[in-house]
Protein backbone atom coordinates (compact mmCIF):
# COMPACT_ATOMS: atom_id res chain seq x y z
CA UNK A 1 0.00 0.00 0.00
CA UNK A 2 3.01 2.45 0.93
CA UNK A 3 3.79 1.53 -3.13
CA UNK A 4 0.55 2.80 -4.20
CA UNK A 5 1.20 6.14 -2.25
CA UNK A 6 4.52 6.46 -3.24
CA UNK A 7 4.18 6.24 -6.93
CA UNK A 8 1.21 8.88 -7.11
CA UNK A 9 3.66 11.15 -5.77
CA UNK A 10 6.26 10.75 -8.29
CA UNK A 11 6.57 12.37 -11.27
CA UNK A 12 5.44 9.72 -14.27
CA UNK A 13 3.97 7.33 -11.97
CA UNK A 14 2.28 5.39 -14.35
CA UNK A 15 5.99 3.54 -14.98
CA UNK A 16 6.05 2.52 -11.66
CA UNK A 17 5.20 -1.02 -12.37
CA UNK A 18 7.38 -0.65 -15.41
CA UNK A 19 9.90 -0.01 -13.74
CA UNK A 20 9.57 -2.47 -10.93
CA UNK A 21 9.00 -5.53 -13.27
CA UNK A 22 12.15 -4.60 -15.48
CA UNK A 23 14.26 -4.66 -12.27
CA UNK A 24 12.65 -8.00 -11.29
CA UNK A 25 13.79 -9.54 -14.80
CA UNK A 26 17.06 -8.01 -14.48
CA UNK A 27 17.97 -9.10 -11.44
CA UNK A 28 16.96 -12.32 -12.47
CA UNK A 29 18.95 -12.36 -15.76
CA UNK A 30 22.03 -11.23 -13.55
CA UNK A 31 21.60 -14.01 -11.49
CA UNK A 32 21.23 -16.67 -14.01
CA UNK A 33 24.61 -15.10 -15.83
CA UNK A 34 26.57 -15.35 -13.25
CA UNK A 35 26.14 -19.00 -13.91
CA UNK A 36 26.24 -18.99 -17.80
CA UNK A 37 30.18 -17.08 -17.41
CA UNK A 38 31.46 -19.57 -15.82
CA UNK A 39 30.80 -22.05 -18.34
CA UNK A 40 31.95 -19.51 -20.91
CA UNK A 41 35.00 -19.10 -19.20
CA UNK A 42 35.46 -23.18 -18.69
CA UNK A 43 34.97 -23.24 -22.62
CA UNK A 44 37.12 -20.40 -23.74
CA UNK A 45 40.54 -21.13 -25.17
CA UNK A 46 42.38 -17.80 -24.89
CA UNK A 47 43.64 -16.73 -21.82
CA UNK A 48 42.16 -12.98 -22.43
CA UNK A 49 38.96 -14.35 -23.42
CA UNK A 50 38.99 -16.16 -19.94
CA UNK A 51 40.02 -13.76 -17.91
CA UNK A 52 37.53 -11.07 -19.78
CA UNK A 53 34.72 -13.95 -18.50
CA UNK A 54 36.27 -13.77 -14.96
CA UNK A 55 36.17 -9.78 -14.82
CA UNK A 56 32.31 -10.30 -15.85
CA UNK A 57 31.57 -12.78 -13.77
CA UNK A 58 33.02 -10.16 -11.20
CA UNK A 59 31.37 -6.97 -12.37
CA UNK A 60 27.88 -9.13 -12.16
CA UNK A 61 28.06 -9.89 -8.84
CA UNK A 62 28.30 -6.30 -8.15
CA UNK A 63 25.19 -5.63 -10.50
CA UNK A 64 23.18 -7.59 -8.34
CA UNK A 65 24.22 -5.59 -5.36
CA UNK A 66 23.89 -2.53 -6.97
CA UNK A 67 20.48 -3.61 -7.85
CA UNK A 68 19.70 -4.96 -4.51
CA UNK A 69 20.55 -1.39 -2.97
CA UNK A 70 17.39 0.02 -5.92
CA UNK A 71 15.43 -2.44 -4.79
CA UNK A 72 16.09 -0.94 -0.99
CA UNK A 73 16.19 2.98 -1.78
CA UNK A 74 11.94 1.96 -3.32
CA UNK A 75 11.28 0.49 -0.54
CA UNK A 76 10.95 -3.18 -1.75
CA UNK A 77 12.26 -6.66 -1.12
CA UNK A 78 15.30 -7.32 -3.83
CA UNK A 79 12.87 -10.19 -5.91
CA UNK A 80 14.09 -11.34 -9.22
CA UNK A 81 12.09 -13.31 -11.71
CA UNK A 82 13.50 -15.80 -14.53
CA UNK A 83 14.61 -13.65 -17.59
CA UNK A 84 13.20 -15.91 -20.20
CA UNK A 85 15.45 -14.04 -23.29
CA UNK A 86 18.21 -14.27 -20.43
CA UNK A 87 17.50 -17.91 -20.80
CA UNK A 88 17.69 -18.62 -23.94
CA UNK A 89 20.89 -16.29 -24.31
CA UNK A 90 22.19 -18.29 -22.69
CA UNK A 91 21.17 -21.91 -23.34
CA UNK A 92 22.08 -20.38 -27.33
CA UNK A 93 25.47 -20.08 -25.72
CA UNK A 94 25.54 -23.80 -24.09
CA UNK A 95 24.49 -24.87 -28.29
CA UNK A 96 27.59 -23.10 -29.36
CA UNK A 97 30.00 -24.32 -27.02
CA UNK A 98 28.78 -28.12 -27.53
CA UNK A 99 28.69 -27.38 -31.45
CA UNK A 100 32.22 -25.70 -31.50
CA UNK A 101 34.19 -27.68 -28.31
CA UNK A 102 36.39 -30.07 -31.20
CA UNK A 103 37.14 -26.80 -33.48
CA UNK A 104 39.32 -24.29 -31.15
CA UNK A 105 40.13 -22.09 -33.96
CA UNK A 106 36.28 -20.85 -34.08
CA UNK A 107 35.41 -21.72 -30.21
CA UNK A 108 36.56 -18.30 -29.08
CA UNK A 109 34.83 -16.05 -31.58
CA UNK A 110 31.86 -18.39 -31.32
CA UNK A 111 31.97 -17.59 -26.79
CA UNK A 112 32.60 -13.76 -27.99
CA UNK A 113 29.46 -14.08 -30.31
CA UNK A 114 27.39 -15.35 -27.75
CA UNK A 115 28.61 -13.17 -24.82
CA UNK A 116 27.90 -10.06 -27.08
CA UNK A 117 23.98 -10.71 -27.40
CA UNK A 118 24.27 -11.32 -23.65
CA UNK A 119 26.18 -7.87 -23.56
CA UNK A 120 23.37 -6.14 -25.81
CA UNK A 121 20.22 -7.43 -24.36
CA UNK A 122 22.14 -6.17 -20.54
CA UNK A 123 22.60 -2.43 -22.42
CA UNK A 124 19.30 -2.07 -23.59
CA UNK A 125 17.29 -3.28 -20.46
CA UNK A 126 19.32 -1.25 -18.60
CA UNK A 127 19.62 1.94 -21.35
CA UNK A 128 15.50 1.41 -20.19
CA UNK A 129 15.98 1.27 -16.58
CA UNK A 130 18.05 4.44 -16.58
CA UNK A 131 15.55 6.73 -18.62
CA UNK A 132 12.26 5.44 -16.31
CA UNK A 133 14.20 6.39 -13.07
CA UNK A 134 15.08 9.59 -14.39
CA UNK A 135 11.89 10.28 -15.69
CA UNK A 136 10.50 9.30 -12.51
CA UNK A 137 12.61 11.43 -10.44
CA UNK A 138 14.67 8.24 -8.64
CA UNK A 139 18.05 10.15 -9.05
CA UNK A 140 19.90 7.46 -6.72
CA UNK A 141 18.57 4.62 -8.70
CA UNK A 142 19.60 6.51 -11.99
CA UNK A 143 23.23 6.75 -11.20
CA UNK A 144 23.26 3.08 -10.31
CA UNK A 145 21.93 2.03 -12.77
CA UNK A 146 23.79 4.05 -15.10
CA UNK A 147 27.06 2.75 -13.72
CA UNK A 148 25.85 -0.72 -14.28
CA UNK A 149 25.22 0.37 -17.96
CA UNK A 150 28.23 1.94 -18.50
CA UNK A 151 29.86 -1.31 -17.53
CA UNK A 152 28.05 -3.13 -19.86
CA UNK A 153 28.86 -0.85 -22.97
CA UNK A 154 32.70 -1.30 -21.74
CA UNK A 155 32.54 -5.11 -21.55
CA UNK A 156 30.89 -5.47 -25.27
CA UNK A 157 33.65 -3.13 -26.28
CA UNK A 158 36.22 -5.40 -24.76
CA UNK A 159 34.82 -8.23 -26.14
CA UNK A 160 35.12 -6.80 -29.70
CA UNK A 161 38.69 -6.13 -28.87
CA UNK A 162 39.66 -9.30 -28.37
CA UNK A 163 37.41 -10.90 -31.36
CA UNK A 164 39.76 -8.28 -33.21
CA UNK A 165 42.95 -8.91 -31.73
CA UNK A 166 42.71 -12.48 -31.25
CA UNK A 167 39.50 -14.50 -31.90
CA UNK A 168 38.73 -13.53 -35.36
CA UNK A 169 41.87 -12.97 -36.63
Amino acid sequence: MAQKKQSGSMPNAHLHELFVDELKDILGAERQLLKGLKKLKDAANSETLSKAFQTHYEQTEGHIERLKSVFGELGLTARGKKCKAMEGLLSEAEEIIEEFQDSPEVVDAALIAAAQKVEHYEIASYGCLVTYASLMGHKEAQELLGMTLAEEKDTDALLTEIAMSEANS
